[in-house]
């Protein structure tokens, strides 16, 4: 029975319409599943809700679309409306670690099962299962990727996600994990935020090589959209033959940039792997009531270049 009411629900928290039976669902043809991404502005999250939306059709189940729209606020409100209009279960990348546990845990406090997908949360107990990439080895194979190429040494401009976003701690500590090991050769000339936003990825490389005596040898970003912004600000500079760029996420674009010369690699975390496994959980669970053999669920990243472009899950849109 719902614990939530509509007091808690102020602010524009009934603004995701739903149409489901006032019933609770039971039969598998009568499965409503909230899918809720932090923000469709983000190709990455366009093909991962595409993947749990197909993933949904071919187990006989239906899903409620939810935007975050990049705010925590309307990802909070999201779920609450949901957990209010009756949804059987929820699968969710919450945009923060912190800001959206309180909603996640409104939701399994009223016996609403929760998957997190490729972002956590932190301090909620009772979380059916987290599907995700293992980030942390993600960034450590960015970092060996470096090692690698600049066997010896380097100075680094590392791109960091959006603050709060667990992949970004994750990736940013799995670089650091790597090249802190060696910090006589591999020098981070500069570590900054783009919020894993293209625009800002282009706008943060400019500021931050116009203030540079010396290019660096290496811009490391913590996903594709960065890398890609921060490539055309190399090229608008002349620095292609002298900088490497390496982004995170496999999109189709870094793919074929991969390919053309452009990016030297990007890490390939099979976020339509992910999706499909995190559906599969939770109909699973909602079907038997059976709690998942395992509640971490964790894919290892591989970092893709010009030698295994064939390993991109998404290299068939690859135009």
């Amino acid at each position: 029975m719902l614990k939530i009411t509509r007091r808690l629900l102020a602010g524009g928290a009934l603004a995701l319409t739903l149409t489901l039976a006032a019933a609770p669902a039971s039969r598998a043809q009568d499965l409503v599943i909230l899918t809720s991404v932090p923000s469709l502005g983000f190709p990455f999250f366009v093909h991962m809700m595409k993947e749990l939306r197909d993933e949904a059709a071919k187990l006989g189940v239906a899903t409620v679309e939810a935007d975050g729209q990049n705010s925590a606020p309307k990802q909070t409100a999201d779920i609450e409306a949901a957990i209010v209009q009756g949804v059987a279960g929820i699968v969710i990348s919450p945009l923060d670690v912190n800001a959206l546990a309180p909603a996640i845990k409104t939701a399994i406090d009223n016996g609403v099962p929760v998957v997190t997908i490729d972002r956590r949360v932190e301090g909620v107990e009772g979380i059916l299962a987290h599907v995700g990439a293992d980030n942390v080895k993600g960034g450590e194979a960015q970092g060996a990727w470096v090692m690698a190429n600049f066997p010896d040494g380097a100075t680094i401009v590392n791109l960091q996600g959006q603050p709060g976003a667990s992949p970004a701690i994750d990736r940013n500590k799995g670089l650091h994990n790597v090249l802190d090991q060696h910090p006589d050769k591999y020098r981070f000339v500069a570590e900054q935020t783009a919020n894993f936003a293209r625009d800002q990825g282009l706008s943060v490389t400019e500021s931050l090589l116009a203030g540079m005596s010396e290019p660096p040898d290496v811009i490391v970003a913590a996903n594709d959209d960065m890398a890609l912004g921060a490539l055309e600000a190399v090229r608008n500079r002349d620095l292609a033959d002298r900088i490497k760029v390496i982004g995170f996420d496999a999109l189709p674009e870094a793919l074929a940039s991969v390919r053309d010369g452009g990016l030297a690699g990007t890490v390939e975390q099979f976020p339509g792997g992910q999706s499909r496994k995190a559906m599969q959980v939770i109909v699973e669970h909602l079907r038997t009531s059976a709690a998942p053999a395992e509640s971490l669920i964790l894919l290892t990243p591989v970092m893709i270049t010009k030698e295994n472009l064939d390993q991109g899950e998404r290299l068939g849109e690859v135009k």
